[in-house]
């Protein structure tokens, strides 16, 4: 994929970390060239294709787990900024059912998370999601709202549960999350192996390592039970690190009335003016009648 197709035009990539655009980013001294962020292999309409069909067939409900769509010298430096990242920018999560850490609502993070993000909330990572999920008018959360930086350490656990279904600030609808794994050698002994559930009859029907490079790409909906329920047990300084992003819609998308969707001028003409008693006076099913007429001549 090219730097071109990635970044049409003064990248947000490039404005948070260099001054100047050009064909690479250096992030600590690694070199990230722009047409290499992504596996540009996922992103060809035959790719595309094959991906909805993956995700739609997937067991116990819809889900798509990708390699390496992201390029690992990136990834390798989100992991190190885990231990970059201020104490004061955690927050730690404790009930009876889980037992982890996140980054805080809206903190600052290091350049190479900040790379992440604005990858997956760009507008060309958004509308192939849409692609692929089949959901348009897909929508990101600059605030990361549950998503962020996670991390569980040694005893962490995560019941079986379904994801939120409302965005409790904006109250947009949780479409899906994005997860993108960054543990190396992840023995399934240690526990954290995400485990999706048919909530029918209660049982673990498919396994996602948390393999450094795996991307879970996971629709939210009434069957959608996941969890790390077993307590971690990993090596002494070993924790289950991830990054997320959650997509949302507005309950109003694709339904919006085109006369909320202009501007309002203070002067009018008069032929406007009288469009607009005419429009007061005709019968709501009437006009829209009219309307549908006129969009299909």
């Amino acid at each position: 994929m090219s730097a071109q197709l990635l970044f049409p035009s003064a990248p947000p990539t490039l404005r948070l970390v260099t001054e100047e655009i050009s064909d690479f980013v250096s992030v600590r001294g690694v070199r990230l060239p722009l047409d290499q962020l992504v596996d540009d292999a996922y992103f060809t309409p035959e790719a595309i294709a094959a991906l909805k069909q993956r995700l739609l067939s997937a067991a116990p409900f819809p889900h798509l787990v990708l390699e390496d769509l992201f390029n690992p010298d990136l990834l390798k430096l989100v992991r190190e900024e885990f231990d970059l990242q201020p104490e004061g920018g955690w927050k730690d999560v404790r009930s009876a059912y889980e037992s982890t850490r996140r980054s805080e609502l809206g903190a600052a993070l290091g350049p190479a998370s900040q790379i992440y993000f604005n990858l997956t909330n760009s507008s060309w990572f958004m509308q192939w999601l849409s692609q692929v999920t089949g959901t348009p008018y897909l929508l990101s959360d600059p605030q990361r709202f549950g998503g962020g930086l996670h991390e569980s350490r040694p005893g962490g656990t995560f019941a079986i549960h379904r994801d939120f279904s409302f965005h409790p600030h904006v109250g947009l609808k949780n479409e899906m999350v994005v997860i993108t794994y960054l543990n190396r050698d992840w023995q399934a002994r240690w526990g954290g192996v995400l485990e999706l559930w048919n909530a029918k009859d209660g049982e673990c029907k498919a396994r996602v390592q948390p393999e450094f490079g795996h991307t879970l790409i996971m629709p939210h909906g009434p069957a959608s039970y996941h969890g790390h329920p077993g307590p971690l047990q990993p090596p002494e300084g070993v924790t289950r690190r991830s990054i997320a992003s959650y997509y949302y819609t507005s309950p109003k998308a694709g339904q919006q009335d085109p006369d909320e969707a202009v501007s309002i001028f203070m002067r009018t003409r008069k032929v406007d003016r009288v469009k607009k008693a005419m429009r007061l006076m005709t019968p709501p099913l009437v006009w829209n009648a009219v309307k549908r007429l006129k969009r299909k001549s």
